[in-house]
């Protein structure tokens, strides 16, 4: 089975991985019977309020316990207040590459969640500073992961410097808002050991006719060319060996698919620095991702360790007691039973319906380790 090639990280690497991008105060809408129409109120079952954009991949990340770093720029308003507390304090991220701003809001986003997909409506405006800028005052990372972004000719990319130091670079496709899909931005993927797009981009990007068929195209532009199939799984072809490995999905009640996708990479990134065979890697990027869309509120809906501990040990029970497709599964996840030992198994917190008092996430509250599981109605 394929693991991670051969790469020279930074030695003095204080991350475990480093992510830059513009973030967001998500409101979160679910359970709504079909998305708003002109001169309608539609009413929402649930609704849930946390950090977004860059901000989702940071927290999934942090909770499977990787040092994470985030570049990003900060508002002076309530809610970039809040967003600084909850990922600096609650979630553990490292901000040291992040500013403030004065003057400067915080971007919003309003996700209405109905019949399995998501509709989005964003109000703000770019970071004051670019990625660049930013990530110079970043410590070293093993990994980063980055976006697909259409930039100029002669523009290097953000992470094309970390990846000339040794960090291994995830990339991830970023919507086009031309749907053009130009497939000359393949391109921008020198240097980069993964690309991760989903099956409607990677087919609009190489022109194939199947999600399979794309990512062997994809292959010729990356060592690692993965291709997320949503509710069907995922696949992966690894260039180096020629392994071409499909994961099938875990069937859950899903409300929420806000930040799935970036659960995966983060996983992805976690099996991956971990040195896991590839196929390993893609069922541990599904189990995430099919935890968190049970829950509402993109980045708070990202699973821990403890998470993945009951699930384990749900999965394992059912098995013992003759449940074939359970059996089934548990054999599949085994590499668990040796990937647990060692994480701290605390719950984490999931969205509130409104902004959470910020002493609720600093160290006069409950602890983040401990505190109760909350869901709004």
């Amino acid at each position: 089975m394929s693991t991670q090639p051969p790469s020279p990280e930074p030695a003095d690497a204080a991350l475990d991985l480093l992510v830059a991008g513009p973030v967001f105060f998500d409101i979160v809408f679910t359970g709504l019977p079909s998305t708003p129409r002109a001169g309608t109120e539609v009413w929402a079952e649930g609704m849930g309020s946390a950090p977004g954009g860059i901000a989702n991949l940071a927290v999934a990340a942090a909770r499977l316990g990787l040092r994470t770093g985030l570049a990003a720029g900060f508002g002076d308003d309530a809610y970039a207040d809040w967003l600084w507390t909850v990922l600096g304090e609650q979630e553990g991220v490292d901000l040291s590459a992040s500013r403030r701003y004065k003057h400067w809001h915080t971007s919003v986003t309003v996700s209405m969640a109905s019949g399995g997909d998501r509709a989005m409506v964003t109000h703000g405006h770019p970071d004051p500073d670019a990625a660049t800028d930013l990530i110079a005052a970043a410590p070293p990372a093993r990994a980063v992961v980055a976006e697909l972004t259409e930039t100029a000719r002669d523009e290097v990319p953000w992470w094309r410097a970390v990846a000339d130091a040794g960090s291994l670079v995830f990339a991830d496709a970023a919507w086009d808002p031309t749907e053009v899909w130009d497939a000359a931005h393949l391109d921008r993927l020198t240097g980069c050991y993964a690309f991760t797009p989903n099956a409607v981009e990677a087919m609009a990007y190489t022109r194939a006719d199947s999600p399979a068929a794309a990512a062997r195209l994809l292959a010729e532009h990356v060592p690692l060319a993965v291709v997320t199939l949503g509710a069907e799984g995922a696949l992966a072809v690894d260039s180096a060996t020629g392994q071409e490995v499909q994961v099938e999905p875990l069937r859950v009640d899903a409300i929420d698919a806000t930040g799935a996708g970036d659960v995966f990479a983060a996983a992805l990134v976690t099996g991956t620095l971990q040195g896991w065979a590839l196929e390993q890697r893609l069922r541990f990027a599904v189990l995430c991702s099919a935890l968190a869309v049970q829950h509402f509120g993109g980045s708070l809906a990202a699973p821990g360790w403890g998470d993945i501990a009951d699930w384990w040990g749900a999965t394992v029970g059912a098995a013992r007691t003759g449940d074939r497709a359970a059996r089934e599964t548990a054999d599949a996840y085994e590499f668990l039973a040796d990937a647990l030992p060692g994480h701290a198994l605390a719950r984490v917190r999931r969205a509130e319906a409104t902004v959470a008092r910020l002493s609720d996430a600093q160290s006069g509250g409950a602890p983040a380790s401990t505190a109760p599981m909350m869901r709004a109605r």
